[in-house]
């Protein structure tokens, strides 16, 4: 029985450290979905791309001038679902930045890997600026809604030129380049 043992040991060793090397119990994150490179992406201390874009989970979410929550809280999001773009991470602290430019650090948990998009949000002050929602990605293809700038839809998939995405139960698609939560080329599904 100890001989069995001592053949066993050096096996289970083996694969034990093949599976720890591979980097499942360091909860490396195995994002199938991850985020296409905007230009300049570098990889950040999560794993992930940076800059890459999400969305706040709650409905309320204090943006802070720094990382921790000993720092003043600059701005209060309130708007589940609002995509923002994550372009610094510090330990669990995440620096972020919105359609408007507006920065600063949110506690990780706050922010959600669900892809949102806002609809034009630069032609909002415009009284007369609409925008289509296309039944296929062409511009041939029948509309199925107009919507305003500054509208947030979920993003279901991006091709590179046009996003399939559901704004209020409608389902549809929008030229990439008249959203702001998918960055221009960005392919996913």
């Amino acid at each position: 029985m100890y001989k069995g043992f001592r053949l066993r040991f050096p096996i289970l060793l083996v694969g034990a450290l093949s599976f720890f090397l591979m980097g499942a119990p360091l909860g490396i994150p195995h994002n199938h979905h991850a985020a296409a490179a905007a230009p300049g992406t570098v990889v950040g201390p999560s794993g992930l791309p940076l800059p890459r874009f999400v969305s706040l989970k709650p409905s309320r979410v204090n943006l802070r001038v720094g990382p921790g929550r000993q720092y003043a809280v600059s701005w209060l999001f309130q708007k589940s679902g609002l995509p923002v773009e994550i372009i610094q991470e510090y330990d669990n602290w995440r620096r972020i930045r919105d359609a408007d430019g507006t920065e600063g650090w949110v506690y990780q948990s706050l922010l959600s890997g669900k892809r949102t998009a806002i609809a034009a949000p630069w032609k909002k002050d415009e009284p007369d600026a609409i925008l289509e929602l296309y039944g296929s990605p062409r511009e041939t293809a029948g509309i199925v809604a107009h919507v305003q700038p500054g509208v947030i839809g979920t993003l279901d998939e991006c091709n590179g030129e046009w996003c399939r995405l559901e704004i209020k139960r409608v389902r549809g698609w929008m030229k990439q380049s008249e959203l702001w939560g998918a960055y221009p080329g960005e392919k996913f599904d």
